[in-house]
């Protein structure tokens, strides 16, 4: 290929690649995610239904989006050994088209000429001539070997490194692949094998998960109209076979919203946690944005004639909740939870706490690739401060269930472990397994509750219920 380097093009929006509407569509949505740090799935959506995508063109366009912006290290170093140069040192749009070119060589049933030749059409109307030369050599060179040849070409040996050859083959950061394997061995499963379950499993597309709204209908009834199957887990969980779930009438007109069934085992568990003392129907869920427990937690509070209020900091989240909890028994208060000017003598305090959300990358698939493992430093100081409020406003014989869509030791165990913490707080832990329903998929030892992609088919949360001493 020469030493040639590609030139650097000003990304001019109004341009569009000259390629079919659902590569577009992809395209498109990867630049703004390289470019302004967007979230595909936020940017996607409206491209469809700009570019009148529907059906197969939708679905291909959503997997070829979905699935470069989740196996994008991997697709770097590939692309890196078959250019000779850095990615760093690749102009941003012939970026994009290359990720997303190996990705449909790689792993897709695209052939390789449609493959080559579309991207190479792409890179030529957005950075010319010269650089569309450089993209046909480089992906000419990546169709000649499969993805297990270039995993093996571009990984660690997997017998000197196989956490790192693990981390490479199914396109996680090493940190993340790392922080997994300390969970798993903190929660009894010491087999490497589980780890490369769990990293396939987190590799993989995610299902559609429904909740069916409590009082509004129930998941057998829901599961009926969208054709689906009811959830393992959660009463209230619906899994979802295809399609855009927004487009459903049940979400539609409220009775269903899209939430993953871990999610929704920690609202419930907040929601029947066993109290010492009556239950004087106070309930808090001190994080709320954007507003998904906050609203099952609401629906199971008008059941029982109790009432939640609901504390988010940013004012544009604090609106998203407003949205999810419209008509339920839930008060929205625009506060710091660490100083929410609330007043004592909660009987349930929900504490699903800002995290690194390591757990959720799978329904997030450019997460992995911006987070930091400096990250969670920070966030095990705004966690500890949240538990230790939670705990002020909750009264004695009270519960406080604290979560995180992480399984990183220092955001679980490390939180909710911590005597001293839990000492200055007038904390005591209480067995959280038989919060979750009768199920013969293993919980572990107790007592708090990791759910795994690869076990139990959801995000990967941790939750465990704590209660307020006299």
């Amino acid at each position: 290929m020469g030493a040639w380097r590609p030139r650097r093009v000003r990304h001019d929006p109004r341009r569009r690649p000259v390629t079919d509407p659902a590569r577009s569509a992809a395209l498109e949505t990867l630049a703004a995610v390289r470019e302004r740090g967007a979230y595909a799935n936020l940017v996607l959506p409206g491209l469809l239904r700009d570019k009148r995508l529907k059906g197969r063109d939708a679905a291909f366009a959503t997997e070829l989006t979905y699935g470069t912006c989740r196996a994008q290290g991997l697709l770097d170093a590939v692309i890196e050994d078959a250019s000779g140069r850095p990615v760093a040192d690749i102009d941003g749009p012939v970026l994009d088209a290359l990720r997303l070119g190996v990705y449909q060589l790689l792993r897709t049933r695209v052939g390789a000429h449609a493959a080559v030749s579309e991207t190479v059409d792409a890179v030529k109307a957005t950075a010319g001539r010269g650089a569309s030369g450089f993209a046909n050599a480089v992906l000419r060179k990546v169709s000649k070997d499969d993805e297990d040849t270039w995993v093996s070409r571009v990984a660690p040996p997997a017998a000197d490194d196989l956490l790192g050859h693990l981390a490479m083959q199914y396109a996680h950061p090493r940190w993340i692949a790392e922080a997994f394997w300390e969970s798993l061995r903190a929660n009894g499963i010491n087999s490497m094998g589980q780890l490369q379950a769990l990293l396939a499993s987190d590799d993989s597309r995610p299902p559609v998960h429904l909740v069916a709204r409590p009082g509004e209908i129930s998941a057998e009834e829901l599961a009926l109209i969208v054709e689906g199957e009811t959830g393992r887990l959660s009463p209230y969980a619906v899994y979802l076979p295809g399609g855009d779930p927004g487009a459903l009438d049940p979400v539609r007109d409220g009775l269903a919203g899209v939430q993953d069934e871990g999610s929704q085992l920690v609202a419930r568990a907040a929601a029947v946690a066993p109290l010492e003392g009556p239950d004087g129907g106070r309930w808090l869920d001190l994080c709320a944005g954007p507003g998904g427990k906050a609203a099952l937690l609401g629906s199971l509070a008008a059941i029982d004639d109790a009432r939640v209020d609901a504390v988010e900091p940013a004012e544009h989240r604090a609106e998203l909740v407003r949205k999810a909890i419209r008509g339920l028994p839930v008060d929205v208060h625009v506060a710091d939870g660490r100083a929410s000017g609330l007043e004592p003598g909660y009987d349930r305090v929900l504490v699903d706490a800002p995290c690194s959300g390591i757990g959720a990358l799978r329904r997030r698939p450019e997460a992995r690739w911006r987070k930091q493992p400096s990250d969670v430093a920070g966030l095990t100081v705004l966690q500890r401060e949240l538990l230790t409020a939670a705990a002020e406003l909750t009264r004695p014989g009270g519960v406080v269930l604290y979560a995180t869509c992480s399984p990183h030791v220092a955001e679980t165990l490390g939180i909710v472990g911590d005597e001293e913490l839990l000492a200055a707080a007038g904390l005591e832990r209480i067995d959280t397994r038989p919060l979750v329903p009768e199920t013969d998929l293993p919980l572990g030892d107790g007592p708090h509750v990791q759910l795994w992609p690869h076990l139990h088919g959801t995000d990967g949360m941790f939750f465990q219920a704590l209660r307020k001493l006299p």
